[in-house]
């Protein structure tokens, strides 16, 4: 294990940004590194709303894998950005799936493409969880990711899972997204579930747009942003969930969300929850 942690940060960038590690930075997380803070300086410099976005979007990954877990899914498939450091030990993903589960059970396996992510979960959750995996993987190559070793045996593929999938900007196109979707959807078995996230731009107003763009352009070249229109194309003919596409802060709040709840725009992502198939 220490290997394989060694393995992934020998191909770690330090000079440039990544989506995680920006997350992670703005939800006052650890696992960043100068480039990443630099970047949500800029965007706060822009848009003073970074911080309490970054803590929104966790906040419904949260509420996600809480509600499925209490629905009866008692094994998850996490794509992306799934355990930053900014959820304290003892709340991370895996962790609030086991609490909020009937369960005793829960498996969880997450699917990462950050080194340093990779590193860190090697190291501070495969250690200490017998039921919990980290898969270094990329979506885009969704066959590939599907008939790893550990994703095709650590789950049952024979009954409901819960996938989230977090890394949709990573998809540079609306055919790839829906043939990504689409593969996930005949992966899984009847009642399972797919939960999606989306980073747009439809809540920041017209005269800070190019602004934005270039900063986009600069800090995370690749990183697709989708209006609410092109999030709903990728999931027609879901079964979603209430309260169906909406700002994150929206979906099924707790209460907890208050830096956003006036503003769900400001959390600048959208997400859902379908049943599937």
């Amino acid at each position: 294990m220490r290997q394989r942690a060694i393995r992934n940060l020998t191909n770690l960038d330090t000079t440039r940004a990544s989506v995680t590690r920006i997350l992670d930075a703005a939800a006052g997380g650890k696992n960043h590194f100068e480039v990443d803070s630099d970047a949500v300086r800029r965007y706060d410099e822009a848009v003073p709303v970074t911080g309490s976005a970054a803590r929104a979007v966790l906040r419904y990954l949260t509420r996600v894998v809480s509600h499925l877990a209490g629905a009866g899914i008692d094994q998850f498939l996490i794509i992306g950005s799934g355990v930053p450091s900014a959820l304290p030990p003892g709340h991370q993903l895996h962790d609030v799936a086991r609490d909020a589960s009937a369960a005793s059970d829960v498996r969880v396996v997450y699917v990462e493409n950050d080194p340093m992510v990779l590193a860190n979960a090697h190291v501070t959750i495969e250690r200490v969880h017998d039921l919990v995996r980290v898969v270094e993987g990329d979506v885009r190559q969704i066959e590939e990711m599907l008939t790893d070793e550990v994703v095709a045996r650590f789950l049952d593929w024979e009954r409901p899972v819960g996938v989230l999938l977090l890394s949709t900007h990573s998809l540079s196109d609306d055919e790839l997204a829906s043939f990504v979707i689409k593969r996930l959807r005949h992966a899984v078995v009847d009642g399972s579930y797919l939960a999606l996230l989306q980073t747009t731009f439809d809540g920041i107003p017209t005269e800070l747009l190019p602004a934005i763009n270039d900063l986009l352009a600069m800090t995370l070249p690749g990183h697709v942003i989708r209006s609410r229109a092109e999030v709903a194309a990728l999931m027609d003919g879901l079964e979603l969930l209430d309260p169906g596409l909406v700002w994150v802060p929206l979906w099924r709040p707790d209460g907890l969300d208050c830096a956003c709840a006036d503003q769900p725009s400001s959390s600048g992502n959208y997400g859902a929850v379908a049943r599937l198939p």
